[in-house]
């Protein structure tokens, strides 16, 4: 796509600018930040801040099936997916797809379907979309056919889980939602069972596996990391064989493993858009105060990652500038996107355009190009756009 909008600066608003908020212009041209007299829009009344880049989301899935029984096309569903990601400020984000032992579609060949439909839109869709792979600790049959779709299909992030302890515990404690769980993936909670029994009989492999795949991943320049550390001493062996990321650790003390070992840790910001975690973990605001936490995710809902920063700014527990940066700059230098997270000349133009009063996104750019456009904002870049296209002439 090389469908930039013209050249244009955009004038009167306040910006986030090399970490501090800044009455300052915003100039961008052929789809990234510039320098030099342009046409301008007047955005008095806006705060203008860097695009939101998020590392995990599977709110795709809603749009896949809006009810587990009603399952839609992939890709018309990530193409809506995108466009929501679009409208609440999202301007790079990783679908999280499920590779597991689950089974259904959360299983390896339903994984490579999505990969496929992903690859078939990507190029169509309003905002920068990859795809994270979530990979089960034991799914050691499927060493093979992971490392070839992460080859064929430019897998750049890879995120370690294990569920088993979980599911085993629920089997045990809470028959009912494990019943529920096996029906959502269209079985009986008896071969839900043999599926887990299954899975459990390769645990002696999967220190093998995890090592072959992370030799893989490092070769190859992969993030990878681990999902819902319980405890620092999980965080540490994840941490031995390469997998520095920690996403959604648990308990304090996995997060201040994590920190002291140096590596990042990723929060959901719907954990502090609600004031808590809705599985009873951490609090994410908690680690925030504590210094343990470095980027917020959509996790399932795309609007909360803007209002976790603004909830945050509230709170007092940050200003503006360090509450964005942890959906925008801080993101970026976690998965090494030196092209993006800030704004400033030379990087990627990617930006919100948010009303000052009310905080809602009347504007998104991405790559130089429209993701969204409504309200007041919509309307001085529709007045403006005459002028822009002359001068583009």
């Amino acid at each position: 796509m090389t469908d930039y909008l013209p050249s244009v600066r955009l004038t009167g608003a306040n910006v986030l600018r090399d970490g501090e908020m800044q009455k300052r212009s915003v100039a961008i041209a052929d789809g990234v930040f510039t320098r030099g007299p342009l046409p301008e829009v007047d955005l008095t009344g806006y705060v203008i801040l860097p695009g939101i880049i998020d590392l995990h989301g599977d709110a795709f899935e809603r749009h896949m099936a809006p009810r587990a029984s009603a399952p839609f096309p992939a890709r018309p569903a990530l193409k809506s997916a995108a466009r929501d990601a679009a409208a609440n400020g999202v301007t790079t984000a990783w679908f999280a797809q499920s590779w597991s032992w689950e089974g259904g579609w959360r299983s390896p060949e339903f994984a490579l379907e999505i990969l496929q439909a992903h690859r078939d839109v990507k190029d169509n869709l309003p905002v920068d979309i990859r795809v994270q792979i979530r990979c089960e600790t034991h799914t050691v049959d499927y060493a093979d056919q992971l490392l070839q779709a992460v080859r064929d299909f430019d897998i750049d992030y890879v995120i370690f889980n294990n569920h088993l302890p979980e599911a085993v515990e629920m089997t045990r404690e809470r028959p009912v939602v494990f019943a529920d769980w096996a029906a959502r993936h269209g079985r009986s909670p008896e071969e839900h069972l043999a599926c887990v029994n299954k899975a459990l009989e390769g645990t002696s492999q999967v220190p093998r596996y995890l090592c072959r795949l992370a030799a893989a991943f490092d070769q190859g320049h992969i993030a990878y990391g681990s999902h819902d550390d319980p405890d620092g001493e999980t965080r540490e062996r994840f941490r031995m064989i390469g997998a520095q990321i920690s996403e959604f650790p648990t308990t304090v003390e996995a997060a201040q493993a994590a920190r002291a070992m140096g590596d990042p840790v990723i929060m959901g910001a719907p954990n502090v858009v609600r004031g808590g975690s809705q599985s009873g973990n951490i609090a994410a605001e908690k680690l925030i105060r504590q210094g343990l936490c470095d980027a917020l995710v959509s996790d399932y809902y795309y609007p909360a990652l803007a209002q976790a920063a603004w909830r945050l700014v509230d709170q007092g527990t940050m200003q503006l500038p360090a509450a964005w940066g942890l959906i925008s700059q801080n993101p970026a230098e976690i998965l090494g996107l030196h092209d993006r997270g800030v704004i400033a000349p030379g990087k990627r133009a990617d930006l919100l355009v948010i009303h000052e009063e009310s905080r809602e996104i009347e504007a998104v750019i991405s790559g130089g190009r429209f993701a969204s456009l409504t309200g007041e904002a919509g309307r001085r870049f529709m007045n403006g756009s005459r002028t822009m296209s002359l001068a583009a002439e």
